[in-house]
């Protein structure tokens, strides 16, 4: 006997809605927002920090999914459709939203500086040390190029393989691989940066 697809019911569902939806019932496919907005709002949360933001980035990946849902193939799961469409979506929001290029560490202190070997220690930081080295990485990530944050944030974050990145952003195996290299350049440059504002 071969092995049961435990997916198969869920995506049985979730096409059944999907077809509702192409015939005209667009209501159906609030059913797909409610499963999916958690996941969304996830991923959303990790390149815009203002829940103003997030709720935009939210939005126009709902948007996005709704008006190219003809598009979506059945050979692939729902889920890693709509989750290519909120990773590609979030990097357009960080390159319409560069930062400014000069980076500025004036408000980062030498405690907060060393809170980035706190953060890789073996040891179990406190939940207050904890939110205080989160909010340090992401002034850091927001100072990176968007396909810098972008690679790095999928690939050291969220433990995603290059190939996995390529699909999810469109760029190939090798550029995903020459952005990786590049992105951990320069977070090292600017960690040095910000060692070196520390003793002047």
């Amino acid at each position: 006997m071969g092995m049961i697809d435990e997916t198969s019911p869920d995506r049985t569902v979730e096409y059944s809605i999907i077809q509702r939806v192409l015939n005209g019932d667009t209501a159906a496919f609030e059913q797909l927002v409610v499963q999916y907005q958690p996941r969304v709002f996830a991923t959303a949360r990790k390149y815009a920090r203002r829940e103003g933001e997030v709720e935009d980035i939210v939005q126009e990946i709902f948007i996005k999914a709704f008006k190219k849902l003809g598009s979506f193939r059945r050979e692939a799961p729902f889920e890693h459709w709509i989750m290519t469409i909120s990773v590609r979506t979030c990097y357009d929001y960080l390159r319409k939203h560069q930062r400014n290029k000069v980076s500025n560490f004036s408000e980062i202190t030498q405690d907060d500086f060393d809170l980035l070997e706190f953060y890789g220690d073996d040891g179990q930081p406190d939940r207050e040390n904890q939110e205080a080295a989160s909010k340090l990485v992401h002034d850091l990530m927001e100072q990176l190029s968007p396909a810098s944050r972008m690679v790095i944030t999928l690939l050291d974050i969220e433990g995603k393989s290059v190939k996995a990145i390529a699909q999810a952003t469109g760029w190939s195996v090798s550029l995903v691989k020459v952005r990786a290299f590049r992105a951990r350049k320069e977070m090292r440059r600017l960690l040095a940066t910000i060692n070196q504002q520390q003793y002047l």
